[in-house]
Formats: C-alpha cells, sequence, structure tokens
C-alpha cells in the first residue's frame, strides 16, 4: 500500500484528488495539507511514502516546501501537480528533488500511473513539460560549453531506454514499447544513474545526449 499526502490549498482540488485515489486499492491518502507550513507541522507525526504537491500555495509554496521536506525527509517522494506550466518552476522543483511533474488536467489513470512509477524510481514528467524542460536546458551556457569526450558506459539497451525518456516516455509507456515489465524497465533506470554517477532523469537525459552526439 503507498501511502500518500496531498499538499494542495485548493479544496476542491484536494477532494477531487482523494475521490480519483480512492478508485485505486494500492493507495491510501494519510492527509491534505493547505501549504507547506502545515504539511511540516503533519509530518511531524505521519509519514507519507509520497506526496502529492501543488506549488502556488500560500505561506509556504510547493518549492519552498519541496527544499524543507527533502532536507529534513529525503526518503519521502514528491510528485508536483499543478497548473503552473513554468520551465523555471519545473526547473527549480526538480534540481531541489522533485521525483515527478504533472499538470492537473491528467485523466486519473495517468496520476495512478505516475504514482506507481514514482515509487518504483521513476521520474514522470507531463509530455509537453519534458520538452520544454529539456529545450530550456540545452539553452543553458553551461551544457553548452565544450567538453572533453567521455567514454559511453551504457549498453545498447540503456541508450535505448534514455532516448526514450528524453522524449517524455512513462516507465509505462517504455516498458510496452520494448516488451519488458515496468519492473524491468525501473532496474535498467537504476543501472543508468549508477554508471553515470546521477540521481535525476534531467541529468541523465543530459549524459545520453552528449554520448548520442558523440558518434
Amino acid at each position: 500500500m503507498i501511502t500518500i499526502g496531498i499538499v494542495e490549498d485548493n479544496k476542491r482540488i484536494a477532494e477531487d484528488l482523494q475521490d480519483i485515489l480512492s478508485m485505486f486499492d494500492t493507495v491510501s491518502v494519510l492527509f491534505v495539507a493547505g501549504n507547506g507550513i502545515e504539511l511540516l507541522r503533519l509530518l511531524e507525526s505521519e509519514r507519507p511514502m509520497l506526496l502529492i504537491m501543488d506549488i502556488q500555495m500560500p505561506e509556504m509554496d510547493g518549492i519552498a516546501a519541496v527544499k524543507a521536506v527533502k532536507a529534513k525527509y529525503p526518503d519521502i517522494k514528491i510528485m508536483m501537480h499543478t497548473v503552473l506550466n513554468n520551465d523555471e518552476a519545473v526547473l527549480e522543483s526538480i534540481l531541489l528533488g522533485a521525483n515527478g511533474y504533472l499538470l492537473k488536467n491528467e485523466k486519473p489513470q495517468k496520476l495512478i500511473d505516475a504514482v506507481h512509477d514514482v515509487m518504483e524510481g521513476g521520474a514522470p514528467i507531463t509530455p509537453g513539460i519534458a520538452q520544454k524542460l529539456l529545450k530550456y536546458l540545452s539553452a543553458s551556457p553551461l551544457l553548452n560549453r565544450p567538453e572533453e569526450k567521455q567514454e559511453n558506459p551504457l549498453s545498447e539497451r540503456e541508450m535505448e531506454i534514455l532516448a526514450l525518456i528524453s522524449e517524455g516516455l512513462s516507465y509505462k509507456l517504455i516498458a510496452d514499447k520494448l516488451f519488458l515489465s515496468t519492473k524491468t524497465v525501473g532496474k535498467h533506470i537504476e543501472h543508468i544513474y549508477t554508471k553515470l554517477q546521477v540521481n535525476n532523469k534531467v541529468d541523465a537525459v543530459n549524459a545520453y545526449r552528449r554520448f548520442r552526439d558523440q558518434k
């Protein structure tokens, strides 16, 4: 059972999330917090496995809350869930440790798939957001500076999986496309992160692009 905390200041949206999650018997909602301050107070007594986090909230917004939670409870997974389609907000939340990013108009099945994806070690990002994020990063002067050629430690299968991740595909879609189980895809990702010495999708995809361009 995946235990979840919802962090959302809009009561209607929070209730809708609870209703959607109640449709699935693999998850259980422990609490709803209206902002980051309330969340930190609740975490003193209840420790969910995953937080579904809005960005724009009063008192302490989602970006500040991600930073605070990851500093004190690094094992808690965090998935951003917002209407805010903003490249800088996406980048900042991910760099602070968010494990995924979905827009609020996603269908219920997409939401629950993303929850399982995160808990299996994945980093689901709405495809449109993933493309914008990669475009934003590719424009960074730090990523465009000349670098020495590096030996590629990844197997052909691992490069294939990273190519699909760079296109914004979820673990489930990758598994279906490659005729693998989501668990096997997750294991491949773990090996990729270990080989590349990274701990997030953005760094892994950037490494993939460097190796691809070196060919």
